[in-house]
């Protein structure tokens, strides 16, 4: 969860350390710290609360921060309150060595008892001191070398983890090393940027090494990268790749924060994850839908016994609206699992099964987990993930990209339509190959997929209308969403979304199952956000207004441009362009989007940094 970063070069490390926390706070930003080496000596200063805080705090004391070698960190706390005591870099008891951690050590406690038996003592709670402590042991009992001590520490600890540790007495060696939480390097002529990912260092180099799960870097200055396995010390040649990344993908431009700039980039975050994959072909206009992982691997998917589909979150969500279209386009059995439940219930996996697993970053350590079980069961295990080079897209028997671009606010919006438009993809490809969908319907479905995007744009158009309704409704305490079919997890992402980033408790339920308990939460100061476009639940719809209206329920519906009905039935109606109910979640969500967003803002709320979350979810 946690953003680390660090610079050994020719150039002052400071600048670059400090901007680039400030593009990793997406990751976690209870805490930041930031330690500058010059000769044998080094400037450490670390502080509770954002970077900026951390600047200030900087600029105050009047630290020296020279340096061309120095590593940094910003926390989303685990192991201890966020404070200045438990924020990193975490020091040894010796002062030599110094360290920055990203995920859970899980024997951390039973090291520390060891630790403490041989004189050691802690000044934080964290899981981090513990380790660099042991690192120091494991150092000086045997007369090791700092490599050599790290190498043999990983191997007895138990969890995941990225770290970055410098020896103050050979200050122009960084090693780092990674189990289960992200790290990236990039790689300059007589520099090197380390960093959770390749975001801060866009700008100064395009060559990247994703460090794999159990590999060691020793990054020296002007000389080349050593790359190491942990568990044997076997040399590895490293792979460099090249980084395709905007940098105006990551800045937020004329848009007051990032969340709301990716709402309004869903019309071309859609259109990316299309192109290549929906393509019209010959003169007779044939519709072919392209996708390379189920093409080399068709049969697995024409023979499937049954899917799972395994995400957390909105990815979640997503599932559950993959959930409904693949049963009803493949005929397969579908089910959508929690990765966090998923690997301790014992689950029945056979070999013909497929599992599908869905996370924006492809680090979600859960998703992850779960993935490895399904391999070891002998399922195939296809991934849909929207970052290259990801330990999800390494490690899945085939996969697709979404092609959603950085998404750096933490509440997920252009990442989330783009896994339901390749949800779509997915199963009416499946559908075809089975040979179990309607010609008509299919060829009827592709040509509205490709209008999809002009849709999403028109759709946007509204917001000015939805910041009127929230102003109405920004003080309230209580939401509920409904929604049936297809559009009843588009409700529960839509009351996620509010609750992430405004604070107001929201609850999302299939609307008929309102008068089965949430109907008492009526009254006339709750708000009831319903979506109730023409499809075939339309008419039952419109009885869960009469139930709300009876009980003086104020109504925000989400209609079709043409419907006059519900207009007259409730008290505030968002208008969207009609669509099939298959495809209607690309289409719904967005003024759910564009409600929580407003809400949060009138409110004062931060909304790109909502408070205890982070973006990708690294540790259990």
């Amino acid at each position: 969860m946690c953003g680390i970063i660090g610079y050994i070069g020719y150039k002052e490390a400071y600048p670059f350390l400090v901007n680039g926390l400030k593009k990793l706070e997406y990751r976690g930003y209870d805490s930041s710290g930031i330690a500058v080496f010059c000769e044998n000596k080094y400037s450490i200063c670390k502080t509770k609360g954002s970077v900026s805080e951390l600047e200030k705090k900087i600029f105050l004391s009047n630290t020296n921060m020279k340096g061309t070698v120095g590593i940094g960190h910003t926390r989303w706390a685990t192991h201890g309150i966020p404070d200045d005591i438990n924020a990193h870099p975490h020091v040894s008891n010796s002062n030599e060595l110094i360290m920055i951690h990203n995920g859970i050590i899980e024997n951390y406690h039973a090291i520390k008892i060891i630790l403490l038996e041989n004189g050691f003592t802690f000044k934080s709670e964290t899981d981090t001191e513990v380790l660099v402590n042991l690192i120091e042991y494991i150092k000086k009992e045997n007369k090791f070398s700092l490599e050599k001590a790290v190498r043999i520490s990983l191997n007895e600890i138990i969890g995941a983890y990225s770290i970055a540790i410098i020896d103050k007495y050979n200050p122009e060696t960084i090693i780092v090393a990674k189990l289960g939480s992200p790290i990236a390097l990039g790689i300059n002529e007589k520099e090197f940027f380390i960093s959770s990912d390749p975001i801060p260092f866009i700008n100064y180099t395009k060559n990247v090494l994703y460090l794999k799960d159990g590999e060691m870097a020793i990054i020296k200055k002007n000389k080349k990268l050593d790359l190491r396995k942990i568990i044997d010390n076997h040399k590895l040649n490293p792979i460099i790749e090249k980084l395709k990344i905007n940098l105006k993908e990551i800045e937020k431009g004329k848009y007051k924060y990032f969340m709301l700039k990716e709402i309004y980039e869903q019309p071309k975050s859609i259109l990316n994850t299309l192109r290549g994959r929906l393509l019209i072909q010959n003169k007779k206009k044939e519709i072919i839908i392209s996708i390379d992982g189920i093409d080399s691997n068709k049969n697995v998917f024409i023979n499937a016994k049954c899917i799972t589909i395994i995400a957390c979150g909105s990815s979640w969500h997503a599932s559950l609206i993959g959930e409904y279209l693949l049963e009803k386009f493949t005929r397969i059995p579908v089910e959508v699992e929690y990765a966090s439940e998923f690997r301790y219930r014992n689950p029945i996996i056979d070999k013909k099964d497929i599992i599908i697993v869905i996370s924006q970053s492809g680090e979600t350590a859960d998703t992850l987990s779960a993935l490895k079980l399904a391999k070891e069961k002998g399922a195939f295990v296809f991934g849909i993930c929207n970052v290259v080079g990801s330990s999800i897209a390494r490690n899945v028997n085939a996969g697709v990209y979404t092609h959603a671009g950085p998404e750096i606010g933490v509440a997920s919006t252009k990442s989330f339509t783009a896994q339901i438009t390749v949800l779509i993809l997915l199963a009416l490809k499946i559908g075809k190959y089975k040979s179990v969908i309607d010609k008509t319907l299919y060829k009827n479905l592709c040509r509205e997929l490709i209008c999809i995007p002009k849709k999403i744009y028109n759709t946007l158009k509204i917001d000015k209308h939805i910041k009127k309704i929230s102003h109405i409704y920004y003080k309230v305490n209580n939401f509920l969403y409904l929604g049936r079919g297809i559009n009843f997890p588009v409700a529960l992402e839509g009351s996620l979304k509010l609750k992430e980033i405004s604070y107001i408790h929201a609850e999302g339920y299939p609307a008929a199952e309102m008068k089965h308990g949430p109907i008492a939460l009526v009254d006339e100061k709750t708000p009831i956000v319903i979506i109730a476009i023409k499809d075939r639940y339309y008419e039952k719809i419109i009885a869960n207004i009469q139930e709300i209206k009876a009980r003086k329920g104020k109504i925000i519906a989400i209609i079709n441009e043409e419907d006059i009905q519900i207009r007259m039935l409730v008290d505030h109606v968002i208008k969207i362009p009609k669509i099939s109910e298959e495809l209607s979640p690309l289409i719904t969500i967005i003024p759910l989007q564009l409600l929580a967003y407003q809400i949060a803002d009138i409110c004062g709320k931060n909304v790109d940094k909502p408070r205890n979350l982070a973006k990708s979810v690294t540790v259990e």
